[in-house]
């Protein structure tokens, strides 16, 4: 891969991974159209370690709340007094949402990186979750906010942030619209979907390091690749930012547009053969 393709890949994924219009959906189209195949597994690992660049850049956007959590969390294990904080008890809320998309990813790891990566599955994912996401959005009550936030709502949004291992379906797109349905706001739902994205991206991010360093060495190569997670970082940046302010004021309705023509296209291309489906 070239270094004009790398910085082009990673500000796609740092533009999208937090919108709700599926980042591994876009990186599989786009790295299909360059002619790479996304279910080879040294791109396999560079789709999901430029996502680290994305990751890197909510710790720094979030870093208070951060540090508020982590602190809070850190307290409660020491000091029983500590343990009936908001922070301390939203701290673990976060931490046990987290734990269902590792469990499932490990699971069906070999799936998700080769069957699913199929553009048939991207373009259908891309409309028939947007399907969902419509329902959420016009439904929603946001009768609660993040100080109402408990372990059972991170649990469900969670165990919804598994369906997003298919690509097109939307990390950030199932954990909105399930906290959507929970009742909570739309600014606290997005909020979630940040904290719930750092050990889940983290974790395949690191994952495809380890297993695949010679594959990326021999395939990708490591300067694409850090190239690619340094821009994912800075335009993931200036995304988080844009995001919490546009959410503030306005539905999903046009990621939901987007979604949907977007899926009508990729599969029109494939359909008409004009890309490959794998």
């Amino acid at each position: 891969m070239n270094i004009l393709e790398a910085v082009f890949l990673g500000a796609v994924e740092g533009l999208t991974e937090f919108l709700p219009i599926s980042s591994t959906g876009h990186l599989t189209i786009l790295e299909s159209l360059l002619g790479h195949s996304p279910d080879d597994p040294d791109i396999t690992a560079f789709t999901a370690i430029i996502q680290v660049g994305a990751v890197l850049a909510t710790l720094l956007f979030l870093r208070a709340d951060f540090q508020r959590l982590i602190g809070a969390w850190l307290r409660g294990l020491v000091r029983r007094e500590e343990r009936e904080a908001l922070d301390y008890r939203q701290a673990w809320a976060v931490i046990l949402g987290a734990i269902p998309i590792g469990i499932i990813g490990l699971l069906f790891k070999d799936q998700i990186e080769t069957t699913l990566r199929n553009l048939w599955f991207v373009g259908s994912a891309l409309i028939l979750w947007s399907g969902v996401m419509f329902y959420a959005d016009r439904t929603a009550t946001q009768s609660r906010n993040e100080k109402d936030v408990t372990w059972k709502d991170t649990l469900i949004i969670g165990l919804v942030q598994c369906l997003a291992l298919i690509p097109g379906v939307s990390r950030s797109g199932a954990t909105m619209s399930a906290g959507l349905l929970r009742g909570l706001d739309r600014v606290t739902v997005t909020k979630l979907s940040f904290f719930l994205s750092v050990p889940a991206l983290t974790a395949a991010g690191a994952l495809q390091i380890v297993d695949e360093f010679d594959a990326i060495s021999k395939g990708v190569g490591w300067p694409a690749t850090i190239t690619a997670t340094a821009v994912s970082f800075g335009v993931a940046y200036v995304a988080v930012a844009w995001l919490l302010k546009f959410v503030a004021k306005h539905s999903y309705t046009v990621f939901i547009g987007y979604r949907v023509v977007l899926g009508v296209v990729v599969l029109g291309l494939v359909a008409t053969g004009a890309v490959a489906a794998s």
